[in-house]
Formats: C-alpha cells, structure tokens, sequence
C-alpha cells in the first residue's frame, strides 16, 4: 500500500469517526437528544460564565446565541469534526438544534473535544446563522487537557457580528488549519 493510500484510509476513518464521536448523544429519541443537547447548553454556559463573567451580561442581553459540542480530529494535513447544538432566541425563548459538521487543511495531529459558543450581537446575524450556517476561516490553538487536569488556549473572538468563545473540555491538539463549518437544523429534533 502506498503512502498516499495510507493517508487516504486515515482520512477516510477520521472523517467518518469524527461526527459519531460527539460528546451530546445521538442515540434515544428524538426528546432524549433534545435534553442531552440542552443539559450540554447549560454545563457549558455554566463553566463559560465561570471562566468569563461578563459574558453573562452579553449573552442574556442579546438577540440569541447558539452553544455546540464537537469533536476535532487532526491528522497531519486533515481536520475533521462533528457536533450537536442549539440555538436560543432571547426574545421568544424558541431553540432550534442544529448540526455542525467540519473539513479542513492544514498542519495538526490530535483530537480534542470542545464547545463553543455563539453570541449574536443582532437578529440578522442569528437568522442568518439558523438558515445559512457556514462559517469559513483560520484557526490556530494548542490543547493538552484532561478533565480538570492540563491547559487549553481557547477564548474569545468577535467576528461578523457575533462573539465566538471556545471552551476546551478534553484533548491533546496542536493545529493550525484552513477550514469551513457548516451548520444545518438538525431534521429529527426541531
């Protein structure tokens, strides 16, 4: 077997691995995810309000936000993730789950398991997201975390009328990738 074969099965089993290893559940019914998902939303905004107070105030006060769960596979010049998340409208306290799943290029090798955040800074933006989904960038960060043990570099970026955090929950990660995100309602939960 060649090398490029190699890499091409390597390719192929983290792109395939990398969605069904979600930390939210994908198995029970439809009520059942719907409550791991939520459970997950409050966990997560529980340690980011922890780690950054005065994102209380933003998210409470905005148009909606959007929190999701995934899993980030890198294998040498490959990115692959998946993930499970809702989004909340403040106003009509309405939540739509959503998918996410990710490919990029670039030098990395690890998988780390994160979550991230979204704050809408207007209604638009939050539509927007709901109904097109894609983001499209760079990213560049170091994991080495295991439960509460180790260190993770995530943060806080403000981006097209949204403010992204990222939250590291476990993993070993050294990347720097090229990728694009799509986020699509998730069918069999709204």
């Amino acid at each position: 077997m060649t090398l490029f074969h190699r890499l091409a099965a390597v390719f192929l089993i983290a792109f395939l691995v990398a969605p069904l290893s979600g930390c939210v559940t994908t198995s029970g019914n439809a009520d059942d995810q719907r409550k791991a998902i939520n459970q997950m939303r409050n966990d997560v905004l529980t340690d980011l309000y922890r780690f950054h107070p005065a994102a209380r105030s933003m998210v409470e006060g905005s148009p909606g936000y959007a929190v999701f769960s995934n899993v980030n596979v890198n294998i040498i010049l490959a990115s692959f993730a998946g993930g499970r998340g809702v989004v909340r409208d403040n106003h009509s306290g309405r939540d739509t789950y959503m998918r996410m799943g990710e490919a990029g290029i670039g030098l990395g090798l690890g998988v780390k398991d994160f979550r991230a955040v979204f704050v809408f800074h207007d209604r638009r933006t939050m539509e927007r997201f709901i109904t097109s989904g894609w983001e499209f960038g760079m990213h560049a960060d170091a994991a080495a975390k295991a439960g509460d043990r180790g260190g993770a570099f995530g943060g806080e970026i403000l981006l097209d009328n949204m403010t992204i955090y990222q939250l590291t929950e476990t993993g070993l990660a050294l990347q720097a990738t090229l990728k694009g995100t799509k986020y699509w309602r998730d069918p069999n939960l709204n």
